[in-house]
């Protein structure tokens, strides 16, 4: 009996030790740019960007060198329950947190969050059908009819700068994308096929400051411009990796 209890505390403790070596060499592989002071969204809204960027100076820009708005975090397994559901719903976290972040609203507890992700989910049952996998399109008609808010638009093959730009009116962009061309090194392998994110602000080094609600390790989570812009994908039916370049400027 005795012998059974020694072989099972050494096989936690191997456990353990396989559980750290795998965060350690996840933390290795993650980027650390320093993190600029969050911004709320403005009580007067913006100008609506438009796909040409007309509302924007053209010539005598420049982007403010950093930036970082104040967009409430949820993972969107909030009780690290991962199962069928949670695991589909990237999309629901990503409009809930938009949402909160144009209406001012926190994310107070993992239940509010679950909640708040239940009612998206009935939401696109009624609207939709179904609930998995909404495209670009379709996620704006969430925040339109589910939350109200008007100022969303769904913008084809952006660019960086856009980006950028969009996130220096204080607008946040909401990113489909091929979920295991992103390399986050949290996410349970080989990655989701199919993901959605926040892009929140940029670095001083340029790169994205993003929610990222695939892991509780998402909250400003910094991709490279090159790793969003690649990854960058609609559904297309689940042909994901050959999917329109597309994003969703929300504010």
């Amino acid at each position: 009996m005795i012998k059974k209890i020694v072989l099972l505390i050494l096989g936690i403790l191997v456990l353990g030790g396989v559980f750290l070596i795998f965060y350690k060499d996840a933390d290795r592989n993650v980027i650390k740019d320093p993190i600029p002071s969050a911004q709320v969204y403005p009580s007067s809204p913006l100008p609506k960007v438009s796909p040409s960027l007309s509302i924007l100076p053209t010539t005598n820009y420049s982007l403010p060198s950093e930036l970082n708005l104040a967009v409430p975090f949820t993972v969107q397994a909030p009780n690290a329950n991962w199962d069928e559901i949670h695991q589909e719903f990237c999309e629901e976290a990503s409009v809930l947190m938009a949402a909160s972040y144009i209406k001012g609203w926190t994310i107070d507890t993992p239940e509010i969050a679950d909640q708040k992700m239940f009612e998206i989910k009935f939401f696109e049952e009624k609207k939709f059908g179904y609930y998995k996998d909404t495209t670009a399109e379709e996620t704006a008609v969430i925040l339109r009819e589910f939350y109200g808010i008007e100022r969303v638009e769904v913008v084809y093959e952006p660019a960086e700068t856009y980006i950028k730009k969009a996130l220096s009116g204080k607008k946040i962009v909401l990113v489909p994308a091929a979920g295991r061309q992103l390399g986050n090194p949290y996410f349970r392998q080989p990655g989701p096929l199919y993901h959605m994110l926040v892009i929140k602000g940029y670095t001083k080094e340029g790169n994205f400051i993003t929610n990222d609600p695939g892991t509780r390790h998402g909250a400003d989570f910094i991709y490279t411009p090159d790793v969003i812009m690649n990854a960058n994908h609609d559904w297309n039916n689940g042909d994901v990796n050959n999917g329109m370049k597309v994003i969703i400027v929300v504010g």
